[in-house]
């Protein structure tokens, strides 16, 4: 079945929310959990249902994304497998960016025109899960559906989030509204009864669509309409067979700066909702680093990455991403460290540190605590990082702080003594 499917990963536009982190990339380009890009979640997902045709759309900082994608996605020259980048282009027919999510789609079917398929799986770059789509394949076959919604219980506090719909006993939708505020108490479905211990008796779309291959064109061509939850969805309740598949598993829309800092620790815990251990494994570049050397350090309850050298005191709770260096005596607590796209030479740290320059990486004697450190950052020796009460947020040359998070930007240079 998955080899009539074709999937498109939506790359988002300009990913906001999640500043300074996307300032100079896209919202799936941003690295996680030390080593990966959020665009590989959706993309291993893919691959590991069988479904191996997947365009990304991008229009937003997307050099690094498609230099990521370059490297990594490589199938067998006979195969007919493909991860490829669209981004928005002019054409006879279109000379803007993209407007929403269905106008990126409706700006893409050109291309999508050329291979065979049936049906469509639309799904977002910027959240973190672990799906078999064959599942929700096959039951929108077997229920003979037009369009699928992939939807998830959620409590009422989280509600207003969301796009709630609500289900008949057939798993049929009858209704949807996009992020309601008030008025939705009569908008329970039925949920499983471990569910309803938790609370969680709303159904929220997971932003995970699966499109007859007719339909979606009918549905696109021929009008304005930009986007799938506020236009295309509702729009179609009633005229066209909309089911629901209910996903119970962990997942988490990774849209702003708490939600990426929180799903990342999550990540550290003994048991983690989102299993990188699993034989499901998260695809994404291969790279040849040497393994990491830790030399006098406690580390608890943390993820340390490739091609580390790490002489730090403690590292509790906090992921260390790829090629990091950390010097001595150094504590950090509850951080997540994205790590260097390449190393200094013995050379390189000689001359930085005879002029009294940081060298790339984090220095002796410092402490961090709830901090993000984006990538290719020097910090120098004495540093103090969030080390006091919680910070007002705002913007600075040097670093951002949002609901108390430091997020150091990429390629900063924090001076030796320097207290944020």
């Amino acid at each position: 079945m998955t080899s009539k499917v074709i999937s498109i990963v939506l790359g988002g536009g300009q990913g906001s929310r999640l500043a300074p982190l996307t300032q100079t990339r896209s919202k799936p380009a941003v690295p996680i959990a030390g080593k990966y890009r959020l665009v590989d979640i959706p993309i291993s997902n893919c691959l590991h249902s069988g479904i191996d045709r997947i365009f990304v759309l991008t229009q937003f900082n997307s050099a690094s994304l498609n230099k990521h994608i370059k490297n990594t996605y490589h199938f067998s020259t006979f195969s007919t497998a493909f991860v490829d980048i669209l981004a928005a282009e002019q054409t006879p027919t279109s000379g803007g960016w993209f407007q929403g999510t269905a106008d990126a789609v409706r700006q893409s079917l050109h291309h999508l025109g050329v291979h065979d398929f049936e049906y469509v799986l639309i799904l977002s770059g910027d959240q973190l899960y672990q799906m078999d789509f064959d599942e929700m394949i096959r039951q929108h076959i077997e229920k003979k559906a037009d369009i699928s919604i992939a939807t998830i219980p959620v409590h009422v506090n989280d509600v207003p989030g969301f796009g709630i719909l609500k289900t008949d006993d057939q798993n049929l939708i009858t209704s949807f509204i996009e992020k309601p505020k008030t008025g939705f108490e009569n908008w329970v479905s039925e949920v499983s009864p471990e569910m309803k211990e938790q609370g969680r008796i709303y159904l929220a779309s997971m932003g995970i669509y699966i499109f007859n291959r007719k339909l979606l064109y009918d549905l696109l061509e021929g009008n304005d309409h930009t986007d799938f939850g506020k236009e295309i969805i509702p729009q179609s309740i009633e005229g066209h067979k909309v089911i629901s598949y209910q996903y119970e598993g962990y997942w988490t829309d990774i849209g702003t700066i708490p939600s990426f800092f929180d799903a990342n620790l999550g990540l550290t815990d003994d048991i983690p909702q989102f299993n990188l251990f699993d034989k499901n494994q998260i695809y994404t570049r291969a790279r040849m680093l040497p393994p990491t050397k830790i030399s006098g350090t406690h580390l608890d309850r943390s993820i340390i990455a490739d091609g580390c050298i790490i002489n730090a005191s403690l590292i509790t709770r906090s992921i260390v991403g790829i090629r990091t260096r950390i010097g001595l005596y150094t504590t950090i607590d509850s951080c997540y460290v994205m790590g260097c796209d390449n190393y200094q030479t013995l050379d390189e740290i000689a001359v930085a540190k005879a002029n009294g320059d940081p060298v790339m990486g984090i220095g002796d004697r410092c402490t961090l605590r709830n901090a993000i450190i984006d990538k290719n950052t020097y910090i120098g020796d004495d540093v103090k990082i969030n080390c006091g009460g919680k910070l007002p947020d705002g913007d600075f040359p040097t670093y951002t702080v949002v609901d108390g998070i430091v997020i150091v930007k990429k390629r900063a240079i924090i001076p030796s003594g320097t207290v944020i």
